[in-house]
């Protein structure tokens, strides 16, 4: 996890929403290729980016339905973390879920799921 281990809510939240989720979404996506190719431990470790990056955007973001909607995700996530299994659909089903809960972000979709 040494890519985020140093980033602190203050400097992460000098980034917009969109941009967080989107730094989240890239986690997510560099991820997709050790999914697909079953290497469980480079993903175990993209997941725990992911999952960094998640607590602080939950520190640093506001509205309620936002981080209600972002928390649920993180709860799913954390179940593919510890799932014994990889599931590449469900890991893609996850990173098209986390673009949707940003208008912006959603953008990126066509792009990223290609």
């Amino acid at each position: 996890m040494t890519n985020h281990a140093n980033l602190t809510p203050e400097r992460w939240s000098r980034f917009t929403r969109t941009q967080q989720l989107l730094q989240i979404a890239a986690e997510m996506h560099r991820a997709t290729s050790f999914v697909a190719s079953s290497r469980s431990e480079h993903v175990r470790e993209g997941y725990e980016r992911v999952l960094r990056l998640v607590d602080l955007t939950a520190q640093t973001q506001r509205g309620r339905s936002f981080l209600r909607e972002l928390l649920r995700w993180r709860t799913f996530v954390a179940g593919l973390y510890i799932a014994p299994e990889l599931d590449l659909d469900a890991h893609r089903m996850a990173l098209r879920v986390l673009l949707e809960l940003d208008s912006e972000a959603a953008g990126q979709i066509e792009y990223l799921l290609a």
